[in-house]
């Protein structure tokens, strides 16, 4: 029997220390909160641990995943409560006005985002995080000249999402 020591990658310390900030990163774009984006680090070190991807490929996978993470996330709703009870609680805001006003926009643009076509809003967030075509292309195994067309059909998508929200308000 193996112990769970034996079972760990033995990769997997050297891919966490190179990639960590950079997939904390990336969720925290999504979420809006590094506390969150923490945990769905966390989320993604243990599934890289678990998977056989090799170390080569890591840094592409783990930045999919966390935007893969952090929109399954957004889109359960967990966070929206705490989220709502803190920006109330916060007795630093300098004007409260202002400070829920932009807590909504934010969570409207999270939640329109949470209800685009998944790769539409991994492609948006990939891109908008700072990643090349070439490399949202190659997170999303999409040709490189499809990311253009992917992304700005991401952006129209979530224009009309956000407009159709702001109606129904």
């Amino acid at each position: 029997m193996s112990s769970p020591r034996e079972a760990v990658r033995s990769d997997l310390e050297q891919v966490f220390r190179a990639d960590y900030a950079r997939v904390v990163a990336v969720a925290a774009r999504v979420l809006g909160s590094g506390a969150e984006a923490e945990d769905v680090a966390q989320e993604v070190f243990l599934s890289f641990a678990r998977s056989a991807v090799p170390a080569a490929e890591a840094p592409g996978w783990l930045t999919v995943a966390a935007v893969h993470t952090a929109l399954n996330s957004l889109r359960s709703g967990r966070r929206r409560s705490a989220r709502e009870v803190a920006a109330r609680e916060d007795p630093a805001a300098p004007d409260v006005a202002d400070a829920v006003v932009v807590l909504d926009e934010r969570r409207r643009v999270r939640a329109a985002l949470g209800r685009l076509p998944r790769t539409q809003a991994v492609a948006l967030v990939l891109r908008h995080s700072g990643l090349s075509y070439a490399d949202v292309a190659a997170a999303l195994h999409l040709s490189p000249g499809s990311v253009g067309t992917t992304v700005r059909r991401a952006e129209s998508a979530l224009r009309k999402e956000l407009s159709t929200d702001a109606s129904s308000d």
